[in-house]
């Protein structure tokens, strides 16, 4: 679904409500609480922002809870209009580079607070936690994200690592990692790739050695950059490089700066759209994974010690 369609189809609170009732309920409305199937609808004539226009009432006798479409989904608690939630959806996931929450907020005619937490709250549901593992030809690298630094052994001070883990002719999974030592590579590994893999595709670093693993079946082959190869024949890795390509013109054309502390939820939002790329349900199915998701509450989302300092990508 086009922007264009989504702001005809959507254009109030009730018609982006009765359409979150479809995708979250498609085999009819139930209670939140108690999951019962005895409920009547209510209609408000108030128009507080605060208020949604349909709710309903569980006749459950132990229950009689009230609760709308919205109730533990993504969309939980959010005193912005749905239709604005809609046209942010269909902004991020049609954005090949993304969209930054300051040009959110100008679209939207909200503030920038309001539009970063609605941004990750989508983002939320681009986890493809139960995604099938990869097989087939899989290439694998790892990229860094962060400012410029001197001097090799500075090198991680201010970066993470991005791995880059791409099945030739399918999906790809982008993992933020803690450190390029062989067992952090192959945990991420194992956790993205099947073990019937036929072939895995590497540059030549060392930390790349499969022999002991789970993956000793499969071939490995190397293509060597450390000197000047990057090609021969099937073996390379410029599949996975040109997924990093997009990945670092988005950071830096649309973000320019992004916190480390968040930078899995942006991985997940590039890979989620990368992969469905050629989907023109994209926007359909990101609703219903909303709907299907739970809340976010903006305490959850800012927790921890404290931000990690912005940094610039390279």
């Amino acid at each position: 679904m086009k922007l264009i369609d989504v702001t005809k189809a959507f254009a109030s609170d009730e018609q982006c409500l009765t359409y979150l009732e479809k995708s979250r309920w498609p085999d009819g409305v139930r209670c939140t609480v108690c999951g019962a199937k005895e409920v009547s609808k209510i209609t408000r004539k108030s128009k507080s922002k605060n208020k949604r226009a349909q709710v309903y009432q569980c006749l459950e006798k132990s229950c009689k809870s009230q609760f709308s479409a919205t109730n533990g989904t993504i969309f939980h608690d959010s005193h912005l209009p749905l239709s604005k939630w809609f046209m942010a959806i269909a902004l991020l996931v049609d954005a090949k580079k993304s969209m930054s929450a300051l040009q959110l907020s100008r679209h939207l005619s909200c503030n920038y607070r309001t539009a970063w937490y609605l941004a990750h709250r989508i983002r939320e549901a681009m986890l493809d936690a139960d995604a099938p593992k990869l097989t087939g030809v899989v290439e694998i690298d790892e990229t860094y994200i962060g400012g410029k630094q001197r001097g090799h052994k500075r090198k991680l001070k201010n970066k993470d690592i991005v791995l880059g883990i791409r099945q030739r002719g399918g999906p790809l999974r982008l993992v933020q990692i803690q450190d390029a030592k062989q067992g952090t590579l192959y945990e991420a590994i194992a956790k993205n790739v099947d073990r019937k893999v036929s072939k895995i595709m590497t540059d030549d670093a060392g930390a790349y050695n499969f022999r002991l693993t789970q993956f000793q079946k499969a071939t490995h082959r190397k293509i060597r950059h450390s000197r000047g190869e990057y090609v021969r024949g099937e073996v390379h890795t410029n599949t996975v490089e040109s997924a990093f390509s997009l990945l670092k013109r988005g950071l830096i054309g649309s973000f320019h700066s992004v916190s480390i502390k968040h930078l899995q939820r942006y991985l997940n939002e590039f890979g989620y759209r990368f992969n469905r790329r050629e989907d023109a349900d994209i926007f359909e199915q990101t609703v219903s994974r909303m709907a299907q998701g739970k809340a976010l509450p903006y305490a959850k989302l800012t927790e921890e010690n404290a931000f990690t300092p912005f940094v610039r990508p390279s």
